[in-house]
């Protein structure tokens, strides 16, 4: 037999914050993120600088705003960069990605296919033969399961 059962130190301890199954949604400064500078990817654009435009649109993803414009603004800003690489530079592009890259840039690729405009779906395909040989299944997977869309 226990000595002390008038003890209830035990019931200080809030067992639900340990539950796996309990979900919080995170709020992480969604409100601020207004996406890739657009102004900057035009001018890279128009210097012809396809991989620094690669880089400049997938470095701020507004993946925690529940702005919807915002979020459409972005996908037609990655679908026009993505659209405006050659063929040929494709591979190299997905290349100089690192893995979280390489999943963001994929997070678009499928956005863009739910929403396809004139000609985007054949330049996404392109892009997401070359973003599969680089990131492999595992990038497909992270995406799809993700809960944080772009």
């Amino acid at each position: 037999m226990a000595k002390n059962t008038v003890s209830d130190r035990f019931r200080k301890v809030d067992v639900d914050e340990y539950d796996e199954n309990k979900f919080v949604d995170e709020e992480e400064g969604g409100e601020n993120q207004c996406g890739p500078d657009e102004a900057e990817v035009d001018a890279l654009l128009r210097q012809g600088n396809m991989n620094a435009a690669l880089q400049a649109v997938l470095k701020n993803p507004p993946v925690n705003s529940k702005n919807q414009n915002v979020k459409e603004r972005a996908q037609m800003l990655v679908v026009r960069v993505l659209s405006s690489f050659k063929s040929s530079d494709i591979e190299k592009a997905v290349g100089s990605l690192d893995k979280a890259g390489v999943d963001l840039l994929m997070k678009y690729i499928y956005k863009g296919f739910e929403k396809p405009s004139d000609n985007s779906s054949a330049v996404l395909l392109q892009w997401h033969e070359k973003a599969l040989a680089v990131g492999g299944v595992g990038s497909i997977v992270r995406v799809l399961t993700a809960r944080k869309t772009v």
